[in-house]
This record gives structure tokens, C-alpha cells and sequence, in this order.
């Protein structure tokens, strides 16, 4: 069975320089990203595909795919980056059975009614919401950009959401 060993939210997927350094710090081999909308735009899922890192495999499933994948043990073996844009996206893939311990809030991106909370990472009141479930379900979550940056807490950050 697969061992995810980073479950990253960005809602900019794979992307350059950031991804490489997320691929290495995790030495995962795979990357399996969880995006309705990108499972149906087979142009840019070819996209996405051939900007991932070199010999790191790439997957792509809808929410529910996702789900079925993992239960019927479909992620393959090795060290995966689960990727997904959107809180809502690892509810329901969290809720449908893949019960990840860690969760890394990498990039939300701004729009009317949301509030940065650490540099390019935006919430809205839904995300909150979603954040504080995952948390009450014993699920660790921390605020990181890149490697390089001091990984925030959630507490700290919904401290920032409150001001």
C-alpha cells in the first residue's frame, strides 16, 4: 500500500521550483492529485503532467476516483504527495476514507471575502470551518509555503483569521 507522505493543498497543483523542493524534502515518487476539474481537462492535465519532476510519477483522479483508488489499494506502492486545491476537495476525500494524520496548507489564492493569513495563503469562513473539523478529528495541520519557512500552526493562524 502507498504511503502518503505529504498531503499538500495548493490550489496552484504542481507547479515549478516550489513542487521540486516539496518532491525532495518528502522523497516522495509519486504525486496523485485530487482535482474534479483537472481529471476532466485532458489539456491541462497533459500540462500538469509534464511539469512534474523527473522520475516522479504523476495520477490524477476526481474526488470520488480518489477515494475508490485508495480503498481498493490503486495509489501503487511508495512514497506519494497527495496534492489537492481546495479544502473542500480533502473533506470529502477525507470523509470518503483517505484519513491522512498531517495535512500542509501550501497556497489558497485570493478572491472576494477572503483573508490572508500567511503570505500567499488566503481563508474564507468555509475554510475555517473544514480546517476545525480536520482538526477535531485529531488531524495535525500546519501553514508552509516552502521548505525554507517556519511551518505555522493552525492556532497561530486562526488567531490572524480572528483579528
Amino acid at each position: 500500500m502507498a504511503d502518503i507522505v505529504l498531503t499538500r493543498i495548493d490550489s496552484r497543483l504542481i507547479h515549478g521550483q516550489v513542487m521540486t523542493k516539496w518532491v525532495n524534502q518528502s522523497n516522495a515518487n509519486k504525486i496523485v492529485v485530487v482535482s474534479d476539474e483537472l481529471a476532466k481537462d485532458e489539456f491541462m492535465l497533459e500540462i500538469y503532467l509534464l511539469s512534474a519532476p523527473a522520475g516522479v510519477k504523476v495520477e490524477c483522479y476526481s474526488k470520488s476516483d480518489a477515494v475508490k483508488n485508495w480503498k481498493e489499494d490503486q495509489f501503487g506502492n511508495g512514497k506519494v504527495l497527495l496534492l489537492l486545491p481546495n479544502l473542500e476537495s480533502m473533506k470529502v476525500v477525507y470523509d470518503g476514507g483517505i484519513k491522512v494524520s498531517n495535512i500542509q496548507i501550501g497556497g489558497l489564492g485570493g478572491a472576494p471575502n477572503r483573508k490572508v493569513v500567511f503570505q500567499n495563503i488566503t481563508l474564507d469562513n468555509a475554510d475555517v470551518s473544514i480546517l476545525t473539523y480536520l482538526k477535531e478529528q485529531g488531524v495535525n495541520i500546519i501553514f508552509q509555503t516552502i521548505p525554507e519557512d517556519i511551518p505555522q500552526s493552525f492556532d497561530s493562524i486562526i488567531k490572524k483569521y480572528n483579528q
